[in-house]
């Protein structure tokens, strides 16, 4: 999708890396095939995938939103030291639902 306007391009942007939900829990069975791999081991791989599809999306859609002022930023919630912050975090964490939760505990490092 093309936009002309940078503030909605930013905000599709931010909506587009949003929309990966985490991996639903496996099921409890009920038995237990020796060959079978226990859902706790099965669990943890799905969820390092996630975070790290999570982490490619962060990476190919908010971190080029640092190529616009900073007013721009500014209009769809976030500042540029957030971003960075967020991108330096480490890889276990959401850099996504970390800047959200920086947003609502309104600790914005704004001018």
């Amino acid at each position: 999708m093309k936009c002309e306007n940078p503030t909605q391009h930013a905000h599709h942007a931010w909506k587009k890396a949003s929309q990966l939900a985490p991996p639903p829990k496996p099921p409890q069975l009920h038995f237990y095939m020796p060959a079978m791999p226990s859902m706790r081991l099965i669990r943890a791989i799905d969820m390092r995938w996630w975070r790290y599809r999570r982490r490619r999306l962060f990476r190919r859609h908010i971190l080029p939103l640092l190529a616009y002022d900073d007013q721009i930023l500014l209009d769809i919630g976030h500042c540029r030291e957030d971003i960075l912050w967020a991108y330096r975090l480490p890889l276990k964490v959401d850099a996504l639902h970390a800047l959200e939760a920086r947003q609502k505990s309104g600790k914005f490092n704004r001018p």
